[in-house]
């Protein structure tokens, strides 16, 4: 029997299949590598001391699908599979609700044709109403304002749909606030394809001197220093969170959600202190107009994941920094040299 994670090559898909391995799980990847890269399963073997099998394919490929569960005798899934940038998705919204629903309603129709019945979805912070106030609990009014945040959200209500009209089917619904670091080995992190979307990545390119400096997306907002304020989650913290969300998925009923998150926010120039502080570097910074959409305090209460699933984050800022910049030096120079 064998955990199938779909997207397993990047950034949060890796680091889980790390633990998985290390955890004596047999471990199979799918991925299209749209936005990563086939050495990081050299990698994850690396740190782990396994292999998992790697499958280079597409969620839309349902032959595929049926190959992989029936050669591997998948007994449970972790889905990590799909686009996420909110400002392409606001440009490319039919690629999105392709990309994202399509593959998750093809990797359920997958499922009920090989008897699995257990899945943990990767969703999103985003999927709370703009409108609600932090902290966030999984009871808050949801709403999206981007097709992204809106995929995420749409997949959550098939889950639960799905539990509703197949009883024996558990879905867990964990929602993730901001993941950032890299595993502590140096080896594996988040290194996408292009210009990063992201604040660490983005922070770490203009470090390594990729990019002459990092945009600050407004500094005119109600907190201490008047920038962003959210809530900076450790990568290998969060990848932990599967495993205590798969092994609750095996006596668990239905669709049930749970935050991911250390329940403290950051603000983007605490965040780039750190990183300056932490690692001995200079990040200049150029203070931009707002994001429309954007928020200016986000981060989440993770009661409930500390009390039904025995979870919570154990890594600090620092630590996320840290291993952030030591990723970039092992790994990301590497690449250049």
């Amino acid at each position: 029997m064998a955990v199938l994670v779909t997207g397993g090559t990047g950034f949060i898909g890796s680091h889980t299949c790390v633990e998985l391995l290390e955890k004596g799980y047999d471990v199979v990847i799918i991925d299209n590598l749209y936005n990563s890269r086939q050495q990081v399963v050299d990698a994850i073997e690396k740190i782990a001391g396994r292999r998992p099998v790697f499958v280079k394919g597409d969620l839309l490929d349902e032959a595929l699908l049926d190959e992989v569960f029936t050669k591997y005798d998948i007994d449970s899934v972790i889905h990590f599979a799909g686009l996420k940038a909110v400002g392409e998705s606001v440009r490319l919204p039919e690629n999105y609700y392709r990309n994202n629903i399509v593959t998750t309603l093809n990797l359920i129709d997958a499922m009920h044709r090989h008897n699995c019945t257990k899945i943990v979805f990767s969703s999103s912070a985003t999927v709370y109403d703009a409108g609600e106030v932090s902290p966030l609990k999984e009871t808050c009014r949801l709403g999206c304002t981007n097709p992204y945040g809106r995929t995420k959200l749409f997949i959550e209500e098939i889950l639960r749909d799905v539990c509703v009209a197949h009883p024996e089917f558990t879905a867990i619904l964990l929602r993730y606030f901001n993941p950032i670091g890299a595993h502590p080995a140096g080896l594996i992190g988040e290194n996408p394809n292009g210009i990063p979307n992201n604040l660490l990545p983005y922070v770490t390119n203009v470090a390594l001197g990729r990019l002459p400096q990092l945009n600050v997306f407004g500094n005119d907002y109600d907190t201490p220093d008047g920038t962003g304020v959210r809530d900076y989650i450790h990568v290998v913290d969060l990848a932990r969170g599967h495993l205590n969300a798969l092994d609750y998925a095996q006596t668990a009923t239905g669709a049930q959600a749970f935050n991911l998150g250390t329940g403290n926010g950051t603000s983007v120039l605490e965040i780039v202190r750190a990183y300056e502080e932490e690692n001995g570097v200079k990040i200049p910074v150029n203070i931009a107009p707002r994001r429309p959409g954007d928020n200016a305090t986000t981060f989440a209460d993770a009661t409930r994941a500390n009390e039904i699933l025995g979870w919570h984050a154990e890594y600090d800022i620092r630590d996320m920094v840290r291993d952030s910049w030591n990723f970039a030096k092992i790994t990301l120079a590497n690449e250049e040299a």
